[in-house]
């Protein structure tokens, strides 16, 4: 059976997969659309199978809010390089995954790449594979955490698409909600404040820094002094409220928000890639081995 242009455009426009594959995919099918799309489908299933091992530590974080400012969400998702993470077609994805997770609340990744992607057709799941066989990096939705309020408001901090902060708050106005996010995105406090750190970490840390005290040979007594400050300066640096407000390094955030009348409730820090063991290539050495192949 001839394959026309027109057939090849009709498929082109309902997978969005390149020319010579929708031809080759008409040509296999004997010019059957449907069992195309249907090959097409399996093929890169097949395709997003043997990708899934490669690593995608680049991508997007996406936050939505729902309109009555109560429920958010933030979604990581993950490509392997930031040519595809800047294109339309990730970005989308990205916010529609959000979208989805937003309205229906599921309790973990799994449940979310079931469900019927918002504004789309199909599953999330279902999406990504199509996109792994479109473009060809392996693409995965990494993680998302749901928050809800009752008393309090959200509000967000995007630096790039690589890094975003959500923040609840108790009687804070916009602009130091945002002030505050951009303070958590720049200097990466642990958690809100000294009541948050567990037990583990802290003891933890005061043995090591006790065995860096006993090094300088002082009394014990002067050693568990010189613990005590210097706890209180290590809870300084890793607790939001202890740290000096970026803006204003004179004043710790903890005064800034007391000024106003207002308190963190908790927050949620989503860098792109971190955790996530890259491969470092090298290019000479790549080479050299080549050739002591050869």
């Amino acid at each position: 059976m001839q394959i026309t242009a027109s057939m090849v455009k009709e498929l082109r426009e309902r997978t969005g997969s390149g020319m010579m594959e929708c031809k080759k995919a008409l040509q296999e099918a004997e010019g059957n659309i449907d069992t195309a799309i249907e090959n097409m489908r399996k093929s890169g299933l097949a395709k997003a199978d043997k990708k899934s091992g490669r690593v995608a530590a680049e991508g997007r974080v996406a936050i939505e809010i729902s309109e009555d400012g109560k429920k958010t969400v933030i979604v990581e998702v993950n490509c392997e390089t930031d040519f595809v993470s800047g294109g339309d077609d990730f970005m989308s994805f990205a916010s529609s995954v959000a979208k989805t997770a937003l309205a229906n609340q599921p309790a973990s990744v799994e449940a979310l790449v079931a469900l019927p992607i918002a504004g789309g057709e199909g599953t999330i799941e279902e999406t990504r594979q199509a996109m792994v066989a479109k473009i060809g990096e392996n693409i995965q939705v990494r993680r998302f955490e749901l928050l809800e309020t009752s008393n309090g408001a959200f509000g967000s901090y995007a630096h790039g698409t690589r890094m975003s902060v959500l923040v609840e708050m108790e009687n804070g106005s916009d602009a130091l909600i945002k002030d505050v996010a951009m303070h958590i995105a720049a200097s990466n406090p642990m958690c809100v404040s000294e009541e948050n750190v567990s037990p583990e970490t802290l003891e933890k840390e005061k043995e090591i820094l006790r065995a860096q005290a006993l090094e300088s040979g002082k009394p014990a007594d002067i050693v568990e002094k010189m613990l005590d400050g210097r706890i209180r300066k290590y809870l300084a640096d890793i607790t939001l409220v202890g740290q000096p407000f970026v803006k204003d390094p004179d004043k710790t955030v903890g005064a800034l928000l007391s000024d106003a009348g207002a308190k963190v409730i908790r927050f949620v820090r989503y860098e792109v890639g971190e955790g996530i063991e890259k491969k470092v290539e090298n290019f000479a050495d790549e080479v050299m081995a080549q050739v002591g192949a050869s």
